[in-house]
C-alpha cells in the first residue's frame, strides 16, 4: 500500500508513466501493476504533465528583507515550485533568523549565504570592504550546514564601488574554506569587467544574470561570445538566468542560443515586486520565455530539475528516480498566443505557456490557485 499513486501522467518527452509515492519518496517510477493500490490515487489519464519538482536557483524571499523581499510559498509551491534558493538576501548577521522563519514553509527553502555579513540591506553592500566577515561566514555555514548550499557574490559597479574584482578574490578563497560549496556570481554593469571575473571562475561556480542586455554581458558587441566566457565554459562554469527586473534580454537570449549556449539553469530572480507587476510574475513564467528562443519542452524541464540539482548539489531532487524525494511538479501547457516582456522592455510573441498545478513536497499534495480553479484532480 502505498500513500500517493500517480496514473498516466506525461512526461516531458510525450511519454506516460505511473508513479508511486511511499514515506515522502519516490517508491516506483514506470508502469505500475493494475492491482497496486495506495491511500490516494490520481489518474492524470494522460492529459497533463508530471516532472521532478522544479527548483528556482534564485529567488529573493527573506521576508525582512528592506530591498528584496518576498514569502517563500508564493514563489514556490503557490506557483508549483518546490525548492527554492534565496540569493544572497541574508548573510551571516541575519541568516540564523532566515532558517527559523523558513521552517514553517511548505516550499524547501535553501539559502547562497551572501558574503557580505548585511546581505542585500543597500545596494552597495561590498562597497565596504569590511562588511566581508570570514569568521562570519564560517561560523554562519557551521550553524547552518543544512541550510546554506553555497556562496553569493554580486560583482557590478553599484556594489562593490571602488572595490572591483577584490571582494571576489576573498569570495573564491571562503569557498575553498568551507569546503568547496557552490559560489554564484552576479553579474551586470562594469567596473569590473566581465573578462575579470569570467578568469577567476572554476567548475561548478554559476555566473547569474547570463543573459544581460548590459553593455558588460556575455555577448560582444559583434554578437559572439566573448573569449573569457568562452574559456569559462570550457572549465565547467554554469551560466543561469536570474531573470529578475533588470537581468533578462531576449536578443541576448536569442542570438547566444543559436549559437549554441543554453543556460544551464533557468531561474527568476523573483521577490514581491517583479511577482507582481512583472516582468517575472513566476518561474513558469520565465521558463515559457524560454520556448520563443529556441528551447524544447525538456530542455526547459532539465534546467529547473536535474540540472539545478545538480549545479546546487542536491543529490535527492530534480530526478524521477526510485529513493529520491517525493518533490513533484504537475503541469499543463496551454496553447495560446501570448505576448512575453523581458526586462528591458522588448516584447517577443509566444504561442504556449506553462500552467502549474500543483506541487507535491515530500509525499504532501499541494494545489497551485489554477490547480484548485480547474479542479482537474477532482479534489
Amino acid at each position: 500500500m502505498y500513500d500517493l499513486i500517480l496514473r498516466q501522467a506525461k512526461n516531458a518527452d510525450g511519454s506516460l508513466t505511473d508513479i508511486a509515492i511511499l514515506d515522502g519518496k519516490l517508491a516506483a517510477v514506470g508502469q505500475l501493476a493494475a492491482e497496486a493500490t495506495a491511500t490516494r490515487t490520481l489518474d492524470l489519464k494522460g492529459q497533463y504533465w508530471v516532472s521532478a519538482g522544479w527548483i528556482d536557483s534564485h529567488v529573493h524571499c527573506y521576508a525582512k528583507s528592506p530591498i528584496y523581499y518576498d514569502e517563500p510559498d508564493l514563489v514556490g509551491v503557490g506557483s508549483g515550485v518546490t525548492t527554492v534558493i534565496d540569493a544572497g538576501s541574508t548573510g551571516a548577521n541575519d541568516v540564523d533568523d532566515f532558517y527559523q522563519i523558513t521552517r514553517d514553509a511548505k516550499t524547501n527553502v535553501f539559502a547562497f549565504l551572501n558574503i557580505a555579513r548585511t546581505g542585500i540591506v543597500t545596494q552597495n553592500e561590498l562597497a565596504d570592504m569590511s562588511q566581508i566577515d570570514k569568521v562570519g561566514v564560517r561560523q554562519a555555514m557551521a550553524n547552518n550546514p543544512d541550510f546554506i548550499i553555497g556562496l553569493k557574490a554580486r560583482m557590478s559597479s553599484s556594489v562593490v564601488g571602488k572595490n572591483g574584482i577584490t571582494p571576489l578574490f576573498i569570495a573564491k578563497e571562503m569557498q575553498q574554506e568551507n569546503g568547496g560549496l557552490p559560489l554564484m556570481v552576479h553579474i551586470g554593469n562594469n567596473p569590473p569587467n566581465l573578462d575579470e571575473i569570467a578568469d577567476v571562475l572554476e567548475s561548478g561556480d554559476i555566473i547569474t544574470h547570463c543573459y544581460n542586455g548590459k553593455p558588460n554581458r556575455i555577448l560582444t558587441p559583434e554578437g559572439q561570445l566573448r573569449e573569457a566566457i568562452k574559456r569559462a565554459l570550457e572549465r565547467g562554469v554554469l551560466l543561469d538566468v536570474g531573470h529578475g527586473s533588470a537581468s533578462f534580454s531576449f536578443a541576448v537570449a536569442e542570438i547566444a542560443i543559436k549559437q549554441g549556449i543554453i543556460p544551464h539553469t533557468i531561474s527568476s530572480d523573483i521577490y514581491c515586486r517583479n511577482r507582481l507587476a512583472g516582468p517575472v510574475h513566476s518561474l513558469a513564467t520565465v521558463m515559457s520565455k524560454f520556448f520563443s528562443v529556441g528551447l524544447s519542452l525538456p530542455q526547459v524541464i532539465d534546467c529547473v530539475t536535474r540540472h539545478a540539482a545538480d549545479a546546487l548539489r542536491l543529490p535527492a531532487k530534480g530526478r524521477l528516480d526510485v529513493g529520491c524525494d517525493a518533490d513533484l511538479t504537475l503541469f499543463d501547457i496551454e496553447h495560446v498566443p501570448q505576448v512575453f516582456i523581458d526586462s528591458e522592455g522588448l516584447t517577443v510573441e509566444g504561442d504556449r505557456i506553462l500552467v502549474p498545478l500543483a506541487a507535491i513536497v515530500a509525499g504532501e499534495l499541494l494545489l497551485t490557485d489554477e490547480g484548485k480553479s480547474k479542479n482537474v484532480f477532482n479534489l
